[in-house]
């Protein structure tokens, strides 16, 4: 027998969305969102607590604001002292590593999923899931998004609104539509 479609997603390898097992999955991490968007935030604390069980690491000193979105969050991993704004949405279909002290803005997007470029290949839902890294120490601007595959160094900046293609070097600054290196003058 073949591997299922969620072994095939978590090797990197080209995988069908639409599939029982993964339905049940998404389910699950959407009662758990749901449950972290609607709890007082007296009574939510840093993270609901359904969402922190998801997640496959959540850091001391870690906290999400709501509202806030994940695909499945067992593949998400949150540093210590993390924080994540209002309205970041993670779509984890890959792992998504985000290291201590970094700082996501409100509404920062991030992508893990590259659809097939196949029409019907693409209408069958086949996409293929890349992993996301950001490291320690990342601050990143308010509606930027992270496509599939970037890693972000530690220490790096990301603008808001960037749209981030490609990797971030630590310690550098990047902005804009596709994000470049903001140049010094």
């Amino acid at each position: 027998m073949g591997a299922s479609e969620r072994e095939k997603m978590a090797a990197g390898q080209w995988y069908s969305c639409i599939d029982p097992e993964l339905d049940r999955l998404r389910i699950a991490a959407r009662e758990a969102v749901h449950r972290h968007n609607t709890l007082p935030p007296s009574d939510r604390g840093a993270a609901a607590p359904e969402l922190i069980r998801l997640f496959a690491g959540f850091g001391t000193g870690a906290f999400i604001e709501a509202p806030f979105h994940c695909a499945y969050g067992f593949n998400l991993t949150l540093g210590d002292h993390v924080y994540l704004n209002a309205g970041c949405v993670i779509l984890d279909t890959a792992a998504v590593t985000i290291g201590d002290r970094s700082m996501l803005g409100p509404a920062v997007q991030i992508y893990c999923a590259e659809h097939h470029k196949d029409q019907r290949l693409r209408s069958e839902g086949q996409e293929i899931a890349r992993p996301v890294s950001i490291g320690t120490d990342v601050w990143i601007g308010g509606a930027a998004v992270i496509l599939a595959g970037v890693s972000i160094g530690d220490g790096a900046i990301v603008g808001a609104g960037a749209v981030v293609t490609r990797d971030v070097p630590a310690g550098v600054t990047v902005t804009g539509n596709p994000a470049r290196m903001l140049s010094l003058k």
